[in-house]
């Protein structure tokens, strides 16, 4: 039978792309890319010309039982997101449970994520953490934030450039303004920076200077 891989692309440096990746991805018969597009631009710099396919969050309850029953046929799929390793707040999860319900061998392969070197680089504890992905957009962000506000190891959260400054200031309210922040932004990229500091001395500088780019935020648990 033939089997599912999971395959990190780069979150930016396109020379944090593996060699193994690379090879991955020109052996398998379909490539799962969130946006085709976006993919497309990656698989051209590689020179890599297997056929691609959509697979995204708005398609993926419906494209996964014909996908689970293409692998069970023989045919080798890898699944790709945009950036970073599929199912950490991206698609793959979905078809990843079904492939293991199924008895579908899935090969995740290491690689590239946003969240491994936000934290390293947040000067943080690092031996015990909690990956909190995206906040609800609305409803349910309060109940998190206050029962965030008790957890003792260090939390990392994903956020969009507009949102930031809104969490930041729930963070001075739900956790304490002196409670420590590190903020990575454009990860790999050629305008990457980590600004640490409290919640409001963050808060100040983006205020003063409006974020740009992906955002991964990690917080200190509070002592």
């Amino acid at each position: 039978m033939a089997k599912l891989y999971l395959v990190p692309t780069p979150i930016g440096n396109l020379e944090d792309i593996t060699l193994r990746a690379i090879r991955v991805l020109k052996e398998v018969d379909f490539i799962l890319a969130e946006d085709t597009r976006t993919s497309g631009k990656l698989l051209k710099h590689f020179e890599i010309n297997t056929p691609m396919q959509s697979h995204h969050m708005h398609n993926e309850h419906r494209t996964v039982e014909n996908i689970v029953r293409r692998i069970k046929n023989g045919e080798t799929f890898a699944l790709i997101s945009d950036a970073g390793t599929p199912a950490i707040s991206d698609p793959g999860f979905l078809l990843t449970r079904e492939c293991v319900n199924e008895g579908i061998e899935v090969d995740c392969l290491p690689g590239a994520t946003a969240f491994v070197p936000a934290l390293v680089n947040s000067g943080f504890p690092n031996d015990k953490f909690v990956f909190e992905g995206f906040l609800p957009p609305k409803k349910g962000r309060q109940t998190r934030f206050k029962i965030l506000a008790e957890e003792t190891r260090t939390i990392i959260f994903y956020e969009s450039p507009h949102k930031l400054k809104k969490t930041l200031t729930s963070f001075m309210e739900y956790f304490g303004e002196d409670r420590l922040v590190s903020v990575s932004r454009e990860i790999t990229k050629l305008h990457e920076e980590t600004i640490r500091g409290t919640a409001k001395e963050v808060l100040e500088y983006y205020t003063n200077k409006p974020p740009k780019g992906e955002i991964v935020i990690v917080v200190n648990g509070k002592a």
